[in-house]
């Protein structure tokens, strides 16, 4: 008997760990159709509780009675003694029945339709009966991984992954595995789209226990526990902190001033008043729930796919952003933490969702809360030619600035009325391979641009700007919670600061390694067979990755600006900017955006 050949869709056998990671078609876990449709189980299930709430106390709790008063429950109307009035109990429990038998053969048939595959360049999804539908993501578009463990998957042992590609709605989900396999399939996913080879061997596919399964489920959940084996995290916060955190926000502040003005009203005016700050009390408690919870559990630590990002008490949620992969850091305080010392990070990242998307906004943030150390550890995990000088006036200037011998280029005095507390601390400067936009004073901010993802930078200039000879300027990334935008700026530091950047960006995306990061890293021949977790890894080690000028999203990096601010020409002899021909102005995009045409021009 001959040995069959692999096909030719198969990743690389030193890349994979799990059997799921083949080539082939594989199906879902069984359970999947439960847990996808236990929304519409759960609406079944209150319907009838609703409708036969008077018979389920009757039935459950028959020597019910409230002391010597005798209940007289009238039952017309009720479905149920409509049934047995006109003997159709049995007509209804084959309807039942019947609807029964057709849910469990749709979800049953659905789950068959439902298949997935991870190949050597794609992840691809298959699912749908009369209308199908095949999704695919390139490896090499990959942004991320997620892996999601929501409640009840977690107690049966289920978890789901969702494979960010590079697009809005571009996103490749496969739920449910076991939180075996996920894990396992999520280590493949990142392995190949790094380019990095293993020689440790498989992870065992089998399936387990389903009490057992739910037993350790439950006690994890309790516990604080998981299945899953994390790396170290290189940031721990404190639940008091955490707490603190979320009470000494903004929307505490809403709270206060609404209580201010319900009191006022209720004293000067009529005294019903007060009835309504109980929805805007239960309102405001579910959400400092909800977001104390979703921020529980927090673990950051690097991995050889990426940092991974763990966070979530009941959902819990584990992401890995790829190195390269994240387009803007911005390091904040509010006013109320300056006292406790307190920071936090977001960024843009391409997460495969609309900008306005709640979901989209939660991933956003990569350190809910933290002090000083633990912004350093984690921005060294993402930039980790950040040394110890360079962070320590980051930090000076940058975040507590402005400082005797400031950097940065600010807003001129002649403009201060535009910026009357932050005109002193509003400004820019360009890093080696970064640029750097500081503001604010109520609000601290500082925005980091990595100049390798970098997509254009605009200078523009409005009327106001025009009466004080100042500018604006935006760095360009993915759509995210991060702005770019730094607003009255002097206008020929502007200009330069264009041209600089210009030119910057080209040579930072042409030497940029983070595509395929780890394509030339050894082979994990120490990695355990049975382990999907990455071990960690030395955050201030760059990872070693073959030059590609094509992984920098966005290749047009031409720079719009107003003819009004006399811009000389990119001068001849810079070969980089010659190799991006400007294209030509349309007017009628012009024109949806408010300007003349032709009032912009590229270099």
């Amino acid at each position: 008997m001959s040995t069959p050949e692999p096909l030719e869709t198969a990743p690389p056998q030193q890349a994979v760990r799990s059997p799921l990671s083949d080539g082939e078609w594989h199906r879902l876990h069984p359970l999947t159709p439960l847990l996808r449709g236990g929304l519409f189980l759960l609406v079944l299930a209150g319907i009838l509780i609703a409708n036969l709430r008077d018979r389920l106390i009757e039935w459950f709790v028959p020597g019910m009675s409230f002391g010597d008063i005798d209940v007289d429950v009238d039952y017309q109307g009720d479905p149920f003694e409509f049934l047995v009035s006109n003997n159709l109990l049995l007509v209804a429990g084959l309807v039942v029945l019947a609807i029964l038998i057709v849910v469990i053969a749709v979800f049953y048939v659905s789950w068959r339709f439902h298949t997935f595959r991870i190949t050597g360049d794609d992840v691809e999804v298959r699912s749908g009966v009369l209308f199908r539908t095949h999704r695919r993501a390139p490896l090499d578009r990959v942004q991320g991984v997620n892996l999601t463990r929501p409640m009840i998957a977690r107690l049966l042992g289920a978890a789901k992954l969702e494979v960010v590609g590079a697009g809005l709605d571009s996103n490749v989900k496969l739920e449910y595995l076991s939180t075996t396999n996920a894990e396992a399939v999520r280590g493949d996913i990142l392995r190949l789209a790094s380019g990095r080879q293993l020689t440790g061997g498989r992870a065992p596919h089998g399936r387990a226990d389903l009490f057992g399964t739910v037993s350790a489920g439950l006690t994890g959940l309790i516990e604080g526990e998981d299945r899953v084996e994390e790396p170290a995290s290189v940031v721990h916060i404190p639940t008091g902190r955490l707490i603190a955190s979320h009470l000494l926000s903004g929307s505490t502040i809403a709270l206060i001033l609404l209580l201010i003005a319900v009191v006022a009203g209720a004293i000067f005016g009529t005294p019903w008043v007060l009835f309504s700050i109980v929805p805007a009390l239960i309102g405001f408690g579910a959400y400092w729930f909800r977001q104390i919870t979703r921020s529980l559990r927090y673990s950051i630590a690097p991995t050889p796919s990426g940092v991974r990002i763990t966070f979530g008490l009941f959902t819990t949620i584990t992401e890995t952003l790829p190195p390269g992969r994240v387009h803007a850091f911005e390091i904040r305080q509010p006013i109320l933490w300056r006292r406790f010392g307190w920071w936090a990070i977001r960024v843009n990242r391409l997460s495969g969702r609309a900008a306005t998307d709640t979901a989209s906004i939660q991933f956003a943030e990569i350190l809910p809360v933290g002090t000083r150390d633990d912004v350093e550890r984690v921005l060294r995990l993402f930039l980790p030619d950040i040394t110890a000088d360079r962070w320590t006036e980051l930090f000076a200037h940058g975040l507590l600035g402005p400082a005797a011998d400031d950097p940065y280029t600010t807003t001129p005095k002649r403009a201060w009325w535009l910026r009357p507390l932050s005109w002193k601390r509003n400004g820019f400067q360009l890093a080696p391979s970064m640029l750097l936009l500081r503001s604010g004073v109520l609000r601290r901010a500082l925005v980091l641009l990595p100049l390798a993802r970098l997509q254009s930078i605009r200078v523009d200039q409005g009327p106001v700007d025009r009466l004080h000879d100042t500018a604006n300027i935006t760095g360009h990334t993915v759509l995210g919670q991060v702005s770019g935008t730094l607003g009255i700026l002097d206008r020929s530091a502007a200009v330069a600061l264009w041209h600089d950047t210009s030119a910057a960006v080209i040579e930072a995306a042409s030497s940029d390694r983070s595509h395929r990061w780890s394509s030339n890293a050894p082979a994990d021949s120490n990695a355990p067979a049975d382990s999907g977790a990455d071990a960690p890894v030395d955050a201030d080690a760059p990872a070693g990755a073959e030059a590609d000028v094509d992984a920098v999203e966005g290749g047009d990096f031409g720079h719009a600006f107003a003819p009004d601010l006399d811009l000389d020409p990119a001068p001849e002899s810079d070969p980089g900017l010659e190799s991006y021909p400007a294209p030509e102005s349309d007017p009628d995009l012009d024109r949806d955006h408010g300007r003349d045409p032709g009032s912009e021009a590229r270099p």
